[in-house]
């Protein structure tokens, strides 16, 4: 809207702004085996850095829907010996990726997973209970990217192939004039410390940015009171 942007609200009428910060994150999307969801955060995992801690020492399974399966399993071998692959409907694992997850100790079980019960327990199609404590999974990363697809801004595909994401230069500026982005919507991979720097630089750059705009305009104002004197 001219120099600026009017952002909707719900409900609640609409605000004017001359820049826009979108830190919106993402949505988990998760594999679709029944009990897992109910179980998300709790003894269902995905970050050894999040939850390793908490269940160090604890018999762990990996479920392996995604390209980043085999590396969560080897993180997860610094906090228990007893991990359990699931090969699952994963993409199957190079010879090398098996190699180092069997280096490790790693137990594979083939078949795929129909269900999770109790703690973690682990049930296969062919009926057969694997008792665990915690279960790893590697969720879909979505951008929450609905308010900036209104501005023209699309989601991509993340390099790694885990989700997608709002493309942005390192201090968070998009290809939209005056939008910036920070936190998971952009950075499917950014933890809280790493989410709130992003905030900071982006603002710094927001606020550099309007100090300018402010400056350029008062020098014209400036310029046309000194021709029209």
């Amino acid at each position: 809207d001219g120099d600026g942007f009017r952002v909707a609200l719900a409900g609640a009428g609409e605000v004017h702004t001359r820049r826009l910060l979108v830190t919106t994150g993402l949505v988990d999307e998760l594999p679709d085996v029944p009990g897992l969801a109910e179980r998300w955060g709790h003894t269902v995992l995905h970050c050894p850095y999040c939850h390793g801690w908490e269940v160090r020492d604890q018999p762990v399974g990996v479920l392996a829907t995604g390209p980043m399966a085999a590396h969560q399993a080897l993180l997860w071998t610094q906090w228990t010996g007893d991990v359990t692959f699931f090969v699952h409907t994963g993409p199957a694992l190079a010879g090398p990726e098996r190699a180092q997850l069997a280096a490790r100790g790693v137990r594979f079980v083939e078949g795929e997973v129909t269900a999770v019960e109790g703690d973690a327990d682990v049930r296969l199609a062919g009926g057969a209970l694997v008792p665990r404590r915690a279960l790893v999974v590697t969720p879909r990363f979505a951008a929450r990217s609905a308010v900036l697809e209104s501005l023209g801004l699309r989601p991509v595909e993340h390099e790694l192939g885990i989700g997608t994401r709002i493309p942005a230069d390192p201090s968070g500026a998009t290809a939209v004039p005056g939008v910036w982005v920070a936190g998971n919507v952009t950075d499917p991979m950014g933890q809280v410390i790493a989410a709130a720097a992003a905030g900071l630089t982006a603002g710094a750059r927001i606020n550099a940015e309007l100090v300018q705009a402010e400056t350029a305009a008062l020098l014209g104002r400036a310029g046309s009171a000194a021709a029209a004197g």
